[in-house]
């Protein structure tokens, strides 16, 4: 589809330049900034859910977390 646009002068010589330096068209150098910018917006839509999965486990050792020597011993049984 054809389309016409009004772009900032510097704008448009920096996009040529990254689109020659890229070795791409103008038009897909365009249509790729276009996507990248449409998808950011898309995620930001979308809020943020953290998902915590609840895993049993042994328990802890217990040691006095002040005595070196049975740190290290749990350390190295691990």
């Amino acid at each position: 589809m054809k389309a016409t646009l009004n772009l900032d002068e510097t704008v448009l010589r920096r996009a040529k330049a990254c689109a020659e330096r890229d070795g791409v068209t103008l038009a897909s150098f365009v249509e790729d900034a276009l996507r990248a910018r449409l998808a950011s917006a898309r995620d930001a839509e979308r809020p943020f859910r953290l998902r915590l999965e609840t895993v049993t486990g042994d328990s802890p050792p217990k040691i006095d977390i002040s005595d070196r020597d049975a740190l290290y011993d749990v350390i190295d049984r691990g």
